[in-house]
């Protein structure tokens, strides 16, 4: 699952000791493990091999040029939602002709850059954009590759806030008006229909909603591709992980309990590619936190322990600026020490030290009785992590570091307070 594990008492990254990685980089720290990447991208990539299939890394989750570099050199494509995503892409080595362009609310600036990159594909969003993308396809000459992203009105049954599928959210077009779409667009002359997309949600954890959106697209997705010569059809992203125990004490029962029903690349393959096989197209998906999440932890500090009469207050130097998760999602993510320790658990608040009270990692949670400068680990944090990452309270963006084996580099440094406010300057007034 991922390459963080104990070695006597000490948690490793890979093949290093995170604490001292803690102690040369300061806290809080991102740790990242190459290797944990790597295999990621490689599972999904051999469980896809029956079909022609190229792995978009949706870059949206971790956007750290070492990560991009490590997907584009495993032969990975990247979903960009911004014409910045694009240029990062690039200058970590990334292919724009891999590359697909996504999102409710492109410019035509974003869609002028994409266009003379020679992205893969835009994935439309609504007629105005398909206009807007032909209007400056024809003052740049050239014909714009695109894909309609179809809405099939199905419940994932994730979190409100990362389901994207039904018709209560922003994206795609609803499935009933889908084929009219396309019968207008190709009357567009600078577009190219090439594929149909469709995406209905993040941290899905079982097949059977992939299993039901793909089913029901396919009828009209055949008639779309007899009129239209489409290429490709591509099936979204939305893989989840696991959050739940992987170190703590609790993990073997858990997993005991509840391992079997982990959705795996092999299950998600099994039920899915006997459906695409048939099609004869190209298929793309757009997996994220399925690549990056377990790749990567938060190491935070104990900077003091705050008893009262009911709570036990871990307050560490990390904060909702640095992992906004917990705060925006009530996410869970499993909190161990960077060196175990015997004894009794006791329920804890781990929060930080930003002035919201939804600044916290977890709540009332059993954890090791920890003490002023020790180190804890936020697993699962390599997604949607650093990238939602804030300066509120003017605090400074935080380090990153990669792991490769026995190796490890400062892949971001951590950001100068001063660089917070370089871009400010006062009105002339207060001259």
């Amino acid at each position: 699952m991922h390459d963080f594990r104990y070695v006597g008492h000490k948690l490793y990254c890979e093949g290093v000791a995170v604490a001292t990685l803690a102690k040369t980089f300061g806290t809080p720290l991102y740790v990242y493990s190459q290797r944990t990447l790597t295999n990621h991208f490689q599972k999904l990539d051999r469980a896809m091999a029956p079909v022609e299939h190229l792995i978009c890394f949706a870059m949206k989750s971790n956007s750290n040029q070492s990560v991009l570099r490590t997907i584009a050199n495993l032969g990975g494509g990247f979903d960009i939602v911004s014409s910045g995503e694009l240029q990062r892409a690039i200058a970590a080595g990334g292919d724009p002709g891999k590359c697909v362009f996504a999102g409710v609310g492109k410019t035509e600036a974003e869609i002028e850059f994409a266009l003379r990159r020679g992205v893969y594909s835009f994935n439309a969003e609504s007629e105005p954009e398909l206009r807007r993308i032909n209007q400056v396809a024809a003052r740049l000459k050239k014909i714009a590759p695109v894909a309609v992203r179809v809405n099939p009105n199905v419940d994932a049954h994730t979190h409100a806030k990362i389901t994207t599928g039904t018709y209560e959210n922003k994206f795609g077009i609803a499935f009933e008006q889908i084929e009219g779409v396309y019968a207008r667009a190709s009357k567009l002359k600078h577009l190219r229909l090439r594929g149909l997309q469709m995406h209905i949600g993040s941290q899905l954890t079982t097949v059977a909603p992939f299993d039901q959106a793909v089913r029901k697209v396919i009828p009209i997705l055949q008639r779309l591709q007899r009129r239209h010569g489409l290429e490709f059809f591509s099936i979204g992203g939305g893989l989840g992980i696991v959050y739940q125990p992987a170190l703590a004490s609790s993990a073997a029962a858990w997993w005991q309990k509840a391992g079997k029903n982990i959705l795996t690349p092999e299950k998600y393959a099994a039920r899915l590619v006997p459906l695409l096989q048939p099609l004869g197209l190209r298929i793309l998906m757009e997996p994220g936190r399925f690549i990056s999440g377990n790749a990567g932890l938060l190491v935070t500090r104990v900077e003091y322990v705050k008893r009262t009469g009911k709570k036990n207050f871990v307050i560490v130097d990390g904060a909702m600026n640095d992992l906004i998760r917990p705060a925006f999602y009530d996410a869970y993510h499993e909190i161990v020490p960077l060196v175990r320790k015997g004894g009794a658990r006791i329920a804890s608040d781990v929060v930080g030290p930003v002035c919201e009270s939804g600044d916290y990692f977890c709540k009332n949670r059993p954890l090791p009785r920890v003490g002023e400068g020790d180190y804890l680990a936020l697993l699962s944090a390599g997604a949607y992590g650093s990238v939602m990452a804030s300066t509120y309270n003017t605090r400074a963006l935080v380090a990153e570091v990669l792991v490769n084996g026995r190796q490890s580099a400062i892949v971001r440094e951590r950001q100068p307070v001063t660089k917070i406010w370089a871009g400010e300057k006062l009105a002339p007034w207060f001259q």
